[in-house]
């Protein structure tokens, strides 16, 4: 039996099935003032979610587009959402100028220079797009770190982990970068198995790991891990992408919910939940990886189950992958 820990190359403090890197630190008793940057249809739907799911964490919401009326729009639309007799019930939204961007605690970039059209099909779209937002992703780390930014640097753009380690090697810092793509994966997974009663363990024992891509790792059941069905259930759940636009519509909805809103908020209030971190050394070699963590005051703890031989080796050659992008 192995254990995901044995992937990671830097410092850890063990406990009983958990480990946590030190870093990563749980921001107690404050609320968050959240920047997003690009308000498409993920930067937006995140945003709607962020309002109505997060007054508890999130003090204010800033928007920034490079459309002006995009923008506006975003802004009147969101703080029109209003309880009937609690209209300072959500945390506002306010738009925010470029050089305003880093003025805040939680920075989320959900730019990107370009979703792939319907008609491509069969492909990786997330991948597709990595050359393009690798570069704009490094232009903003670089200038988060001129700007002094010491606040979270969070990635929805896909692909997730290696935007994640374009924004690393940029100079931010490792503990200050988390990616969230891996939260609508395990919907997906969950989807299927409210579906199929051959997965139904997943409901209760299922994980997700690895990347927001075709490496992502279903575990059916963490605990009597099926080889056979775990890697049924991965397809399944790495071509819900595709079945969406088969239907002539993007899939963002839930990326942008489950991966982005609900995962963010969670990671804010210090509970369970999907996201990656970096596994790799000081000397940036590596990459992040996707898994179950939360953060603690200690940094940040990440699960770490005794796990069958077969699953760890699939976890095991999707970091491998994800360290040669």
């Amino acid at each position: 039996m192995r254990r995901l820990s044995e992937l990671f190359q830097g410092e850890t403090i063990k406990k009983d099935n958990t480990f946590i890197i030190p870093g990563y630190c749980l921001r107690s008793g404050r609320t968050s003032r959240v920047n997003i940057l690009a308000m498409g249809d993920v930067g937006g739907t995140l945003a709607l979610a962020l309002r109505l799911l997060g007054g508890d964490v999130v003090s204010g919401i800033g928007i920034c587009d490079i459309n002006e009326r995009n923008v506006s729009r975003w802004e009147q639309e969101l703080n029109q959402i209003s309880m009937p007799d609690d209209p300072d019930a959500f945390p506002q939204v306010r738009p925010v100028a470029p050089d305003e961007m880093f003025q805040c605690d939680v920075f989320v970039f959900c730019a990107s220079m370009g979703v792939p059209d319907l008609s491509q099909k069969d492909v990786d779209v997330r991948m597709v797009q990595l050359e393009k937002n690798r570069s704009l992703i490094a232009d903003y780390a670089a200038a988060a770190v001129q700007a002094g930014f010491d606040g979270e640097f969070f990635v929805v753009s896909d692909p997730v982990d290696p935007l994640c380690k374009a924004a690393l090697q940029s100079g931010c810092s490792a503990s200050r970068i988390q990616g969230f793509g891996l939260g609508v994966m395990n919907g997906r997974a969950a989807y299927h198995a409210r579906r199929d009663s051959a997965f139904a363990s997943y409901l209760t024992s299922g994980r997700v790991f690895g990347p927001h891509g075709s490496d992502l790792v279903v575990a059916n059941d963490i605990h009597h891990y099926d080889d056979a069905k775990s890697k049924a259930l991965t397809q399944l759940t790495v071509d819900a992408n595709i079945r969406i636009r088969e239907t002539g519509f993007k899939p963002y909805i839930a990326p942008a919910v489950t991966s982005g809103a609900i995962a963010i908020l969670e990671n804010l209030r210090g509970h369970w939940h999907y996201s990656s971190a970096w596994f790799g050394d000081d000397n940036g070699e590596g990459a992040f990886l996707g898994m179950r963590n939360r953060r603690t005051e200690e940094g940040l703890e990440i699960e770490d189950l005794a796990m069958d031989d077969r699953l760890f080796a699939r976890i095991e050659r999707a970091y491998q992958n994800l360290e040669n992008l």
